[in-house]
């Protein structure tokens, strides 16, 4: 899906954006004949509208700087001071940013863009701020910029999460690979085969297209029928010098009002779902749930580190519930322990949905849960311990049940030890072999998962729970010798 592309043609630089906050790029700029503004999008969405717990202009700028954009430039209107304060006191910011007042350059005027050029070692990334993409997509632009080239990305109405409403043009290739736009997509966009979509407010223009623009004649007679985006693409394609990408397998959202608003959330929270790291109650139940608590979590300001201690509370009364002894209270202290579960995947939804991830929040995860096991297993234990009769109890070793809590307690213990020395070897790459590297991480994916909070659920409603305990005893002890026997070759390397 691409026009012609020449073979000279190399690489070129791609680290600087230039961020729209006022406008779309092919439409809702001013327009210079009437002066009057033509609205793009409903007057209830703006970069300042929250998605998924931040403002659109926050997410496409941390966005932007995770994919590995060093330098932005914001083309800003009325809102400037609102948006360079949500800048100024956001720490997770390190990317140069420089602020273009639009009454001074405004995005309709081509010798703005011409100035924009001066900026520029190969070319920049123009994004409007009404939008939600994926930090895969801008890689991939990043990736496939070629010097000289305009590249632009579009997606199908059925599958790109385009607005009915949407004002963009539908692109069509032709038979000599060139492209073309089109006003208005026609009835039944997607099975015309001669579109490949409608264009998104994401385009990568060279500074040599830019430079062009403030030459005057025809282009300026041009701009007042066109936006200068769209005049530049029209100019690049006559040269066959714009290169098509799609959005697939990638994401982005137009956020065109409260229904665009919803639709963009859905699709965040989608894109954090990691099928292949994850259990199968995960997959299946516990993160179709947790999607409902994090929104609630989102709009009530809970931080991931908040949400991994209220997870740990719930967790720390379920195994006090346990720890009562009765049938009712067992039941009670799965069904709170699966409450636990859930919402411990909340707290790292709510920190990639936020750009809030850190070590101290990854430790502290880890630590919760291991602490929750382990009160589990006490609880349990004592459980089973009060339902064999106690020390006066008929059973010949009445210790038993608490034996096999404290193996599993100490288990777990080993078991975060050996886990966070596997994390640590990771990030010094101080595997002996790769073959261990890959033993190490089929460990961790596929035996540290939430999937025994419903084994337990079962065996308390089967009353069963002195199986459990044998089951987990033997278990989490399985889990720690595995672990070290693949870690041993890298600390007998290490010492």
């Amino acid at each position: 899906m691409s026009s012609t592309v020449h073979p000279e043609i190399k690489a070129q630089a791609l680290d600087t954006a230039v961020l729209l906050t006022t406008a779309g790029l092919f439409s809702g700029m001013l327009n210079r004949a009437g002066g009057e503004r033509q609205p793009e999008v409903g007057p209830q969405v703006g970069p300042l509208t929250r998605v998924g717990g931040l403002s659109l202009f926050q997410r496409a700028v941390l966005t932007l700087q995770r994919a590995g954009m060093t330098q932005l430039l914001v083309l800003a209107g009325d809102e400037e001071e609102v948006l360079r304060r949500a800048l100024l006191e956001d720490p997770r910011i390190t990317m140069t940013v420089r602020w273009m007042p639009v009454r001074e350059f405004p995005p309709d005027d081509p010798r703005t863009w011409d100035a924009l050029a001066g900026e520029l070692r190969g070319a920049c990334l123009v994004v409007g701020a009404q939008t939600v993409f994926s930090r895969g997509l801008v890689e991939r632009l990043r990736a496939e910029a070629q010097d000289g080239q305009t590249v632009f990305v579009v997606s199908r109405t059925a599958d790109g999460g385009r607005s009915g409403d949407s004002v963009n043009p539908a692109v069509e290739i032709r038979a000599d690979r060139r492209i073309a736009l089109r006003d208005r997509p026609p009835d039944g966009l997607g099975s015309n085969t001669n579109y490949d979509g409608i264009a998104a407010d994401m385009i990568v223009l060279p500074a040599s297209l830019l430079r062009a623009a403030g030459t005057g004649g025809s282009r300026a007679e041009e701009s007042l029928r066109l936006t200068p985006l769209r005049g530049f693409i029209e100019q690049a394609a006559s040269q066959g010098l714009v290169r098509v990408i799609p959005v697939s397998p990638h994401w982005y959202w137009d956020v065109r009002g409260l229904d665009g608003v919803k639709m963009a959330e859905r699709t965040l929270l989608q894109s954090l779902k990691k099928e292949e790291l994850e259990g199968f109650v995960d997959r299946h139940f516990n993160r179709k749930v947790s999607g409902a608590l994090t929104r609630l979590f989102l709009r009530a300001g809970f931080s991931p580190n908040a949400i991994t201690v209220l997870s740990m509370i719930i967790g720390l009364l379920a195994a006090a519930s346990f720890a009562w002894g009765s049938y009712a209270a067992g039941i009670l202290g799965a069904l709170l322990f699966q409450l636990s579960a859930i919402v411990d995947c909340c707290d790292g939804e709510v920190a990639r949905l936020t750009f809030t991830e850190s070590r101290f929040g990854e430790q502290l995860d880890i630590t919760a849960d291991n602490i929750v096991h382990m009160a589990i297993f006490a609880g349990v234990a004592w459980a089973v311990f009060l339902r064999q009769g106690g020390w006066e109890g008929a059973s010949a070793i009445p210790w038993l049940p608490l034996a096999l809590g404290a193996a599993g307690m100490v288990a777990i213990g080993l078991s975060q030890w050996l886990v966070n020395r596997a994390r640590a070897l990771c990030d010094r790459g101080a595997w002996a072999n790769p073959a261990q590297a890959v033993r190490a991480e089929f460990i961790l994916k596929n035996m540290a998962s939430r999937d025994f909070s419903v084994v337990l659920l079962l065996f308390a409603l089967f009353g069963g729970l002195q199986w459990f305990l044998w089951l987990a005893a033997i278990g989490s002890n399985a889990f720690w010798v595995m672990m070290a026997w693949v870690l041993r070759p890298a600390m007998k390397t290490r010492a």
